[in-house]
């Protein structure tokens, strides 16, 4: 008899892994049943929290031939180099974002994945959410006519106010792009389709950052990635949109994300979450309409992606939040590193599909359920 689950096996037991051990109470397809972590007492605890019945080494995680996919929620920097190990191990991964820090990396690890017939999926996921894809759901429908141009910020001052260990959000790999960029990118590429070509400009504003979080309140942090990161991006379908990401900034009424159309103007919700609201105004009206959702899974619902690449992996579809999209985002994101560094647009090699749509409601996989 077929299995009617698949078995996940996670590595990587920090802040994040909460949301996802919770993540098969939401997903009956999901069975978690191994945790792994460098430090095991951690995993300990996280096992013990969320009922997870074996706790290992990464090495005795990777050589169970139980284990269908290997949950990678370790630290940006070695998310390549773990995915990678999962994938010779003869196992499907989905990672947190990014994919990886470096170009070169994270096209191995697809290119080995697709030479093994094995899935890559990669965070977000929470494009899935009943906010965006409600939003999608308009653009689709012409709402607001043909979308023409776009702006996306997420600046603050940074997490060092708040995270009990802050420094690797100031190292390469990190930043405010590459931390929270793959929301917003992931976002747009999803209600407008692949980026053709890249312009951006970046500086570090504050060399150094001082810790007021504890346990480490007042340790001091060397900035070595940008901090402050202005982007250009013109898209395959046309419109040309702006992007700020930036951890120097200690107030604004910025939105997060709007699209504008030939027929009017959408407000996107914080593609961080799940949830709404969906403000529209066409041309012509004098006031905003909150659009009432269309869609699901509007609570924080981290592993949406994974549950999505789960039942692709029974039916044989592209999963969404797949390895070309997550493989675009980190192009993108350096590009507009690069084309600081370079003074000049860059032209994009990669390439992806828009994800499919899910349909309307909060059940949008009952094609692909196992029998």
């Amino acid at each position: 008899m077929a299995k009617t689950h698949v078995n996940v096996g996670v590595i990587g037991c920090g802040n994040i892994s909460s949301i996802y051990l919770q993540a098969p109470q939401k997903f009956n397809i999901l069975n978690i049943v191994a945790c792994a972590d460098i430090d095991m007492d951690r995993a300990r605890a996280q096992a013990e929290k969320y009922n997870v019945p074996r706790v290992c080494t990464v090495e005795e995680l990777l050589a169970d031939p139980e284990i269908d996919v290997v949950l990678n929620l370790t630290i940006p920097k070695v998310h390549a180099e773990i995915s990678r190990a999962a994938i010779k191990a003869g196992k499907s991964v989905y990672s947190e974002k990014p994919l990886g820090i470096e170009r070169d990396e994270a096209r191995l690890l697809l290119e080995e994945a697709e030479a093994s017939q094995l899935r890559v999926g990669c965070a977000p996921d929470t494009f899935l959410g009943g906010g965006l894809q409600t939003c999608i759901r308009l653009i689709d429908e012409g709402a607001i006519g043909t979308p023409v141009a776009a702006t996306a910020f997420m600046v603050g001052h940074g997490p060092e106010s708040w995270h009990p260990n802050p420094d690797f959000f100031y190292q390469v790999g990190a930043g405010p792009m590459f931390d929270m960029g793959p929301y917003y990118l992931t976002a747009l590429i999803s209600m407008l389709g692949p980026v053709r070509r890249v312009t951006g400009s970046t500086r570090i504003s504050f060399p150094e950052r001082i810790i007021t979080s504890q346990p480490l309140y007042g340790t001091r942090i060397t900035v070595t990635t940008p901090t402050h990161v202005a982007g250009l991006l013109d898209f395959e379908s046309g419109p040309v949109v702006t992007i700020i990401t930036s951890f120097d900034v200690w107030s604004h009424k910025l939105p997060c994300i709007e699209i504008y159309g030939s027929e009017g103007t959408l407000s996107v919700p914080d593609p961080n979450t799940f949830n709404g609201p969906v403000y529209l105004r066409r041309a012509g009206e004098t006031e905003w309409s909150e659009v009432p959702l269309t869609h699901g899974y509007t609570e924080n619902s981290r592993g949406i992606g994974l549950a999505d690449m789960a039942h692709a992996m029974r039916s044989g579809r592209q999963h969404r939040a797949n390895g070309k999209l997550a493989y675009h985002v980190l192009d993108i994101m350096q590009a507009i590193h690069d084309s600081s560094t370079e003074g000049k647009h860059i032209d994009l090699n990669s390439m992806c599909d828009r994800p499919a749509p899910l349909t309307p409601g909060l059940h949008t996989w009952e094609d692909d359920q196992v029998q």
